[in-house]
């Protein structure tokens, strides 16, 4: 008998028994395939509901948010499966993968789309910032003056936010403003250049002001975007104030620009519904620019995710979209260049 095969005992009572070598890889393999099979059964549950085209309960769309790098996960139980020798987590994660690659594809048309074979009407250049409870007011006003946007949306503008906005030389260049005056995150504006007529708000928790552009003789519907964030217990809330936003794209006819902190990416179910809704395009997506992340802006390198966007029907083409560091906020600020078409 091989030596190596053997039981390695002792003959006193109670003494440790050792098992062969081979009993311990297969245990280090059971080990690993189980390791290997709780990761991809989470990552699976997240791409059934990505596959639905639904968001889920918590804390899946939490995870959809950051649905590229669910990768990473997945190639870690997909390497514990080949140490294992386990033939279908394998496969499992071969296809999981597979599905991943599939759907991070960027949602929706590239390039020019639509209307923009018209005559162009007039440039538009928009901005869209969330300011994190007015503590990056400051960045923004000096933002604004470095790039000069015809409109600037600006979510979680409260009392600060608004006296500093009010200042005269900001008067003289944005003399036509939207707002819903509260403190906190739930104050929002929109600034613009060209002379806004009001419309209805889209109700929500955070101020959603609307308002209708006269663009050179042409009536462009604007729309503030800030619903709830997906937190663990106000996704009913968050899923309802999208909702209520494509609700509000779907009611409009003409040009329309829907633009702000979304709180959405383009792998969650509602914000696409937005995009359908409405025929809207996204202008990062046109740009190229469709996973570039806006927040966290404290997230090193790639890392975050894109939840800010400036949403246009196909009356406009985008040109150009940046995506711009400010100082004292979470979010990035994202500028976009669009031509407004006859």
């Amino acid at each position: 008998m091989d030596q190596r095969q053997q039981h390695i005992t002792d003959d006193a009572p109670g003494a440790p028994r050792y098992e062969p070598r081979d009993a311990g890889r297969r245990r280090v393999h059971r080990t690993g395939a189980w390791a290997a099979a709780l990761l991809l059964a989470g990552v699976s549950a997240v791409v059934v509901f990505r596959a639905a085209d639904r968001d889920g309960p918590t804390p899946v769309p939490q995870l959809l948010a950051f649905l590229p790098w669910l990768i990473a996960p997945t190639a870690a139980a997909l390497l514990l499966a080949l140490l294992s020798r386990w033939r279908t987590g394998m496969v499992w994660g071969v296809v999981v993968l597979g599905a991943l690659a599939w759907y991070i594809e960027p949602y929706g048309p590239s390039g020019t789309v639509g209307g923009s074979d018209g005559v162009p009407v007039s440039g538009v250049r928009v901005l869209a910032s969330n300011v994190q409870f007015s503590r990056g007011t400051n960045a923004l006003i000096d933002t604004v003056a470095r790039h000069r946007p015809d409109i600037v949306f600006v979510a979680e503008c409260g009392r600060p936010c608004r006296d500093a906005l009010d200042r005269e030389s900001l008067r003289a260049r944005y003399p036509h403003r939207q707002a819903v005056a509260a403190d906190g995150s739930e104050g929002s504006m929109i600034l613009s250049r060209f002379p806004l007529k009001a419309a209805p708000t889209v109700a929500g928790a955070m101020g959603m002001p609307a308002a209708t552009a006269d663009v050179r003789g042409h009536a462009v519907r604007l729309q503030l975007a800030h619903p709830m964030p997906p937190l663990p217990d106000q996704v009913g809330v968050w899923r309802t104030e999208l909702g209520r936003l494509a609700d509000a794209a779907r009611a409009g006819e003409g040009p329309a620009i829907v633009a702000g902190d979304f709180n959405a990416t383009q792998d969650h179910a509602a914000f696409r519904h937005i995009l359908d809704a409405g025929a809207l395009h996204d202008a990062a997506r046109l740009t190229g620019h469709s996973r570039t992340p806006s927040w966290p802006s404290t997230a090193p390198g790639p890392l975050g995710t894109q939840i800010d966007h400036v949403l246009v029907t196909d009356d406009f083409s985008a040109d150009e979209a940046h995506f711009i560091e400010l100082a004292d906020t979470d979010h990035r600020a994202l500028l976009v260049d669009l031509t407004l078409h006859g």
